[in-house]
């Protein structure tokens, strides 16, 4: 067993400031006599502003993330900590690493004046330099080294050089901190600050990584292999050097019993115990969203970003000890992605189907899931990528005729239809691209199929979704309405990307590249037919917009933060927006209604049962490259999308999987990206009663202009 230790409390504190100053004249006067006069002036230069530093600077912890009821979804960590507190600490730890560190270090006044003489002596000499450094000097060293200047191999060189000035400016902090802090606290401070090999920094880090328990579980043989680490934990890392480790350990157990801690009964069995560390270790958590489960990868990294555009650094992430609810709901994220993995396999080959649900509102806009088939991750064999394809405009071939919504709510606004205006719609036709001249060739457009009336309702239209009658209507509205309101109504940072869905280049000469799709598009009547980079989120949160009566607020992810105090921390947030009248969003959603019940979803919803009241638009894309279903129901708003994601891209095909193939009549946004939405909705529903959508605005049945 371990023997008790006991606390030098009655030796008063002035004791060690006397000791303090015999180190300091020892330690002075050697250099003085060999000509550097300076070295005073030097230590008492910087004590005072590291002082300040260590009282400021706090020691990196983990940040977790989690779900809306508060499961851990991941956690972000520059170096993997958790503190404790010293009651927290098995005896055999702290017995452990006195033993073998500082065996004066409860009767010490925060320096050991026998080893500081012997080592200035030694070092004065000319010899190389020697320790003498206590437990508390330790902890300024490490506290300097792995928080004060962790982003400064500079100042870390210097916090590690063997140098006397060095020595004397740790001593006199050391007993600084002596007189200010308890031995308890000093003791759980250096046991929480120190490294153990790798990333793993503190005792409570330590105890989980290499045994899978806490520190207040550690027997004599797990204490001491963690006490000796500290001296060098890459020398005396288990894994790489399980010898050196294993003579190390006992070494410290033999320390144990010269010290009085440790009976050599139990001594001899601790020493004739194997490491017993965990196999395939240490265990650490990812230190990023990549280590989220399946169901929340996306979401994660869209949370760190959206912190990140709100003006946190990712240093504070990964060093501030936040905790980080998020908005995430598992109910409905497993369900959306348990229906897009039987939609599309995770490694189907060049399928990807990305899905988000945002719940619409009037001061926010809560994302509820953000899921695909593919996972977040590297490992592309396995259906992995590292591309946020549900938050970026990563949908390259676009969502298709879902961006009639937009030439349909400029048009409402401008007056130019209403939801009864008959829109002309020949089979095929024509038109003048907007500033052509006589060298700009028409951009000419074909109705799929040719059961379309002529004229059509904007209504019916918004159900069927003829090419002709939209195009037509957007170039009666003009691209400049349309567009702005796409960016209203949701696609704020999509039309900030360029027409490869990327960043703009201003290098390139071609527009296409240079240009935001916001400008690029201004010429082109393509626009409505949706063949542009898209973000699946975003496009859901234009649902989401009309949902909550035409108010727009940006897509988030946060419900709260708390800092390591357990005080909240402000988030600062982009201010919603009144982007369109309350008339005008019931009118287009009154408009979107029938989709399911007789437009192009119809016959998925039939064959799924579907029977509930929501809005639609399906889009598919000319080549069949990409399909999208978007829409909402109750307090859920979507978007779901089907498309090419591999290096080459082809139709889409329906099936059992969905797949890329040469199918002739390829897939459509009804048969391919609806389906997940019936799916999953059809089981958050389950015994919901129906939400009924609100009524159109008469002001914008019928054109005005």
């Amino acid at each position: 067993m371990v023997a008790g230790v006991q606390l030098s409390r009655n030796v008063p504190r002035f004791l060690g400031s006397c000791a303090l100053a015999g180190v300091l004249v020892a330690g002075v006067l050697a250099p003085v006599a060999m000509g550097a006069g300076v070295l005073s002036n030097q230590v008492s230069d910087s004590v005072d502003g590291i002082s300040a530093s260590l009282a400021t600077s706090q020691q990196p912890l983990v940040t977790t993330v989690t779900d809306r009821d508060g499961n851990p979804i991941a956690t972000l960590f520059d170096q993997y900590r958790v503190p404790v507190a010293y009651n927290q600490i098995a005896p055999t730890m702290t017995a452990a690493i006195v033993s073998v560190e500082d065996r004066r270090f409860w009767s010490e006044g925060g320096v050991d004046p026998k080893g500081m003489v012997r080592a200035a002596l030694h070092d004065s000499s000319g010899g190389s330099t020697q320790g003498g450094s206590t437990i508390t000097q330790q902890y300024v060293k490490n506290y300097l080294i792995n928080v004060v200047d962790r982003g400064d191999k500079a100042a870390q060189y210097a916090d590690k050089a063997d140098t006397l000035a060095r020595k004397l400016r740790e001593a006199k902090i050391a007993v600084q901190l002596g007189q200010s802090e308890s031995k308890e606290d000093i003791l759980t401070g250096y046991l929480d600050v120190v490294e153990f090999a790798g990333n793993i920094y503190g005792v409570g880090a330590a105890a989980h990584a290499y045994f899978h328990t806490t520190p207040d579980k550690l027997n004599v043989q797990q204490a001491a292999l963690l006490a000796g680490m500290v001296n060098n934990p890459n020398a005396y890392n288990p894994y790489k050097y399980p010898q050196e480790a294993l003579n190390r350990r006992n070494t410290v157990i033999d320390d144990m019993v010269t010290n009085r801690m440790l009976a050599e009964k139990d001594a001899e069995i601790a020493k004739a115990s194997p490491l017993g560390v965990l196999e395939n270790g240490p265990d650490i958590p990812s230190s990023t969203c990549l280590g989220a489960p399946d169901d929340a990868g996306f979401f994660c990294a869209y949370a760190e970003n959206y912190l990140l555009q709100a003006g946190f650094t990712a240093d504070q992430l990964e060093t501030g000890g936040y905790t980080i609810k998020t908005t995430m709901d598992p109910a409905v994220a497993q369900t959306v992605k348990n229906a897009v993995n039987a939609n599309v396999p995770t490694a189907q080959n060049g399928v990807a189907n990305a899905f988000a649900v945002i719940r619409p509102g009037q001061n926010t806009h809560e994302v509820l899931a953000m899921v695909a088939n593919r996972n977040y991750g590297t490992d592309p064999d396995k259906g992995e990528t590292s591309t946020n394809i549900v938050a970026d405009a990563s949908n390259v071939f676009g969502a298709g005729s879902s961006f009639k919504i937009f030439t349909s709510a400029a048009a409402l606004e401008t007056g130019k239809a209403g939801l009864n205006t008959p829109l002309p719609n020949q089979a095929g036709q024509c038109f003048t691209q907007p500033g052509a001249n006589r060298y700009t060739p028409p951009y000419c457009v074909q109705n799929d199929g040719t059961n379309y009336p002529n004229p059509i309702s904007l209504r019916d239209g918004l159900a069927t979704s003829p090419n002709v009658a939209f195009v037509g209507l957007e170039s009666q509205v003009g691209m400049p309405a349309v567009l702005d309101m796409a960016r209203r109504l949701g696609l704020r940072n999509t039309l900030n990307t360029n027409d490869a869905g990327a960043i703009p280049d201003p290098r390139s000469s071609n527009p296409q590249y240079s240009e935001p799709q916001s400008q690029y598009f201004q010429n082109k009547l393509s626009f409505t037919l949706g063949n542009s980079p898209v973000s699946p989120l975003e496009m859901s949160n234009v649902s989401a917009t009309l949902m909550s009566g035409g108010m727009w607020c940006p897509p988030n992810p946060i419900l709260s933060i708390t800092g390591r105090d357990g005080k909240p921390v402000p988030v600062k947030q982009q201010a919603c927006e009144q982007v369109v009248p309350p008339g005008l969003a019931n009118t287009l959603e009154a408009g979107l209604s029938q989709d399911t019940i007789s437009g192009t979803s119809a016959a998925a919803a039939r064959a799924a049962g579907w029977t509930h009241p929501d809005i639609g638009k399906t889009g598919t894309t000319q080549q069949s490259e990409s399909v999208a279903f978007v829409g909402g129901v109750d307090d859920y708003a979507v978007a779901s999308m089907v498309f090419a994601d591999g290096p080459h891209p082809a139709e889409i095909c329906p099936g059992t999987p969905v797949h890329l193939g040469n199918c002739g009549h390829g897939a459509f946004g009804g048969t391919v990206a609806a389906p997940p939405y019936f799916h999953a909705m059809s089981q958050l529903l389950a015994g919901k009663p129906d939400v009924q959508l609100p009524q159109p605005d008469p002001a914008y049945l019928n054109a005005r202009s």
